[in-house]
Order: structure tokens, then sequence, then C-alpha cells
């Protein structure tokens, strides 16, 4: 699982590199998460763009990511593909997280 990571003015941008999010990579996703999040501070935005299919595994992943960051942080989501964006809806995750079209618009939108 790969993935890059920036800092763009309030917010870490974490981009999933890869094409799927699923049970082969969920545990390799979550402790790449976990070590990219766990010494940063402000907004972290999980850039999902590049992911054209996700499972509950690759969901599970995301969560326990979310849960794993410390403090008053917290992940936004954006670049949702139209399969991967049915599946947090279908599953109601889209009301846990703030969901953005892009990464322009979540750091166009104050923290």
């Amino acid at each position: 699982m790969k993935l890059s990571s920036s800092i763009q003015g309030d917010a870490q941008v974490i981009v999933a590199q890869e094409p799927r999010i699923d049970a082969a990579i969920a545990i390799q996703f979550k402790d790449k998460m976990k070590a990219e999040t766990e010494a940063g501070e402000g907004r972290v935005i999980l850039d999902l763009s590049r992911v054209d299919f996700i499972d509950s595994s690759g969901l599970g992943a995301i969560v326990a990511a979310m849960k794993q960051i410390s403090g008053t942080r917290r992940m936004e989501l954006a670049g949702l593909t139209e399969t991967v964006q049915k599946v947090f809806r279908l599953t109601r995750m889209d009301t846990i997280f703030a969901i953005h079209d892009s990464v322009e618009a979540a750091l166009a939108r104050e923290a």
C-alpha cells in the first residue's frame, strides 16, 4: 500500500496511491496511516481520487485510521470516485466523515 503525504496550509494531505483498498491491503493501509499521522498537527485530508474500489475491510481500515488520529485532529475525505462514494453513502459513513469533491475544495474550507 503506497501513501504519499504533504503539508498544505493547516492540513496534512495523504494520497492513497493504490486503485483498491480491500481485504488484501486493509491492515497495511491502517498501519501506514498510523505512521503518517501520529506525529502531525491540524486536519488530515485523505485523498481517495485514485481509489476505484473499496470493500468493507477497506472501509473498516479508513474508520480505524480516523480513530487512531490523536487529540483534536480530525480526518476528512476528498476526491471520492463515484463507486467509492456509493459505498460511503450505502453504509451511511458519509454522515461520519466530512467529504469534499477535491483536495482543493477541502483546503479552501476553513478548519
